[in-house]
């Protein structure tokens, strides 16, 4: 085995100061945060507390056990109050990574690392609650120099009192007193469990609004599958699960690449992309005006036959029906996803794609199923002249979704631009219309087709034209007094004592828009906010921002909705994907100090909501404070 020189390794520590003055200004590279596995324990229990480990892009540092013995390995130290058993601490395995420096790949951590550690409280520990200190040691280093050693620090303060809730948030299983075989056993039973979270979200995602108009298509390819018998009903759920599984795939890969790249990645971040959200619009558009027969006369011959003309019937239809179902599944989150596709997007590539393969196979299950026991397509309705109809039907489902991604891209670029986009989508369809018929024009019709879809695509290719925070800056009616989300400053609201609700959304994640609606603007909700001196901050991520992305990444979330209520003196409270409003108002008053005799009901809750300011958009100050 080939033995990096010491020589180069004195020569890069004496080399690294100087560096790091002169080019990267002495920053750190890396950072840490503490989240513990439930809200609050009694006397006695034993704490799950992970360790955070967050690495700037383009640097790594050594893993705890580096390569070689003259490198500087990570190091944590775990402080706690007097009297309590020494932590356990059980430290990932590192990633062998190659650099052009050394001719044998090096054990390293990088982007973000999970440490895991366990506490034990005192059963005679009688104070209400215990500062815990973690330093962290590390070196920093890219592909061409090697900072000196440098300490990241956290603290967390534990409640102790009562068992609390879980918080969700702690992933990793260390299974520190198994000894090796039991840690191995351990981290195969948990990551087993994030699978069947995975499946399961999956499955729920056929449920979720967003997939509900391409089910509908494949309601008319099954029906009309019937028809030819058990095998090609078999063949066309097959066909469909495997259109699923590779839409899956892809996003894994795409994942894991811009993952190698040093960007954030997440659920549904392609949304952020104008030029993806306009290349979808197209997709729904050309689906549309297939369902509504206006190229019943193929337009052209090889998109149609690549669809299976109208409904999706045929292999490649069916195939293309479960590449369209993921894609309009992407802005959703079910429950259960969240936690299995950030425990994903937080591993290595091959990791992600195993996960994702797992989503993947929970969206595909009932085709699956019905591949398995192809008789249970006779529960639906006989083919009939009422397809006919039910096809157009869908045919306008399918055009209210090009609406609302008209409506997500107008977050994204400039109103003229957006105008021209729609005339492009207008000259597709009379382009289609035209090939249709049998005039004169049709052989410059394909031509028509090609030139709009290419116009549209340019369009939205034009970065100068994206709007940040075009959302915010409209005039939008709302209860809540939202502010612009800083993160700095909510952190300092919560140091001065004031209470901050984060809710991350985008105008493309339709679940965040569903609980926008139902739980989050209500007056319920309002008159809690406005009891408790609640700051409201808004984090729009419908166009890329790599401070969100980060901010979600430190919280163990790679995907939206996600909503954090900021509490003095605790860890902050982190809310599922899926909210209520009950559930909102009964955090906020825990969070409080709220009597139970004197919290906000339907009720009495309008008494307080006449105390509201009125209606107000959204503002959207250059630098938030709140006093």
């Amino acid at each position: 085995m080939h033995r990096l020189p010491r020589a180069l390794v004195v020569a890069a520590l004496l080399v690294a100061p100087t560096a790091a003055t002169a080019q990267l200004g002495g920053s750190p590279k890396a950072s840490i945060s503490l989240a513990a596995d439930y809200t609050s324990y009694a006397p006695g229990d034993r704490v799950r507390m992970d360790v955070l480990l967050a690495i700037e892009p383009k640097w790594h540092v050594n893993s705890h056990e580096p390569t070689y013995d003259y490198l500087i390995p990570t190091v944590a130290e775990v402080r706690l109050p007097e009297g309590w058993p020494a932590a356990k601490i059980d430290y990932p395995p590192g990633e062998l990574e190659a650099f052009a420096f050394v001719d044998t790949p090096i054990s390293v951590y990088s982007y973000q690392v999970t440490i895991a550690s366990e506490l034990e409280i005192p059963a005679t520990w009688t104070e209400p609650g215990a500062r815990v200190e973690v330093s962290l040691r590390y070196q920093a280093c890219n592909d061409r120099t090697c900072l000196p050693p440098a300490t990241a620090e956290a603290a967390l303060t534990l409640d102790v009192g009562e068992r609390g809730e879980a918080t969700g948030i702690v992933i990793a299983d260390t299974n520190i007193d198994a000894g090796t075989g039991g840690a191995v056993a351990g981290a195969t039973r948990g990551f087993a469990a994030i699978l069947l979270l995975g499946l399961a979200g999956g499955l729920l995602l056929n449920a979720m609004p967003c997939v509900l108009p391409v089910l509908s298509l494949k309601v008319m390819g099954l029906v009309k599958s019937a028809g030819g018998g058990r095998r090609q009903v078999t063949v066309a759920a097959l066909a469909t699960a495997a259109g699923i599984l590779v839409s899956f795939w892809a996003l894994a890969g795409a994942a894991a690449l811009a993952k190698l790249a040093g960007a954030s990645v997440g659920w549904g971040v392609q949304f952020q992309e104008p030029v993806f959200v306009v290349f979808l619009t197209l997709v729904v558009t050309l689906f549309s005006l297939n369902l509504w027969g206006l190229f019943e006369v193929p337009l052209p011959a090889r998109l149609a036959g690549w669809t299976g003309g109208a409904g999706g019937e045929g292999l490649a239809g069916h195939f293309t029906t479960g590449l369209f179902a993921t894609l309009l599944a992407t802005p959703c989150s079910a429950p259960f996803l969240g936690t299995a596709v950030g425990f994903g997007l937080s591993q290595s590539p091959l990791t992600i794609f195993v996960v994702f393969t797992a989503v993947g196979c929970g969206m595909a299950l009932p085709y699956f199923a019905l591949a398995i026991a192809p008789r249970a397509v006779n529960v639906l309705p006989k083919p009939g002249p009422w397809m006919d109809r039910f096809r157009v039907l869908m045919g306008f489902f399918l055009a209210a979704a090009a609406v609302w991604l008209l409506y997500v891209l107008s977050s994204q670029i400039s109103p003229e631009r957006l105008a021209f986009i729609e005339l492009s989508l207008l000259a597709l369809a009379f382009f289609v219309w035209l090939r249709g018929t049998r005039g004169g024009g049709v052989r410059w019709a394909g031509l028509g087709v090609a030139a709009a879809l290419a116009a549209a695509l340019v369009l939205a290719a034009d970065r100068d034209a994206r709007r940040p925070d075009a959302r915010l800056a409209g005039d939008v009616e709302v209860l809540i007094d939202w502010v612009r989300f800083d993160r700095a400053e909510a952190e300092r609201l919560r140091g001065s004592g004031r209470l901050v609700f984060v809710d991350v959304t985008a105008d493309w994640c339709f679940t965040c828009k569903v609980n926008e609606r139902l739980a989050l603007e209500t007056p319920e909700v309002a008159a809690a906010f406005e009891r408790a001196k609640v700051v409201a901050m808004k984090a729009d991520w419908t166009n890329r921002d790599e401070s969100i992305g980060r901010f979600l990444a430190d919280h163990g979330r790679y995907g939206i909705p996600f909503y954090l209520l900021y509490r003095p003196g605790r860890e902050p409270h982190l809310f599922g994907e899926l909210i209520t409003r009950d559930g909102i108002i009964a955090v906020v008053e825990e969070a409080d100090g709220y009597p139970s005799d004197n919290r906000v009901t339907t009720a009495s809750v309008n008494s307080v909501v006449e105390a509201l300011p009125p209606r107000s958009p959204v503002r959207t100050p250059s630098s938030t404070s709140v006093r």
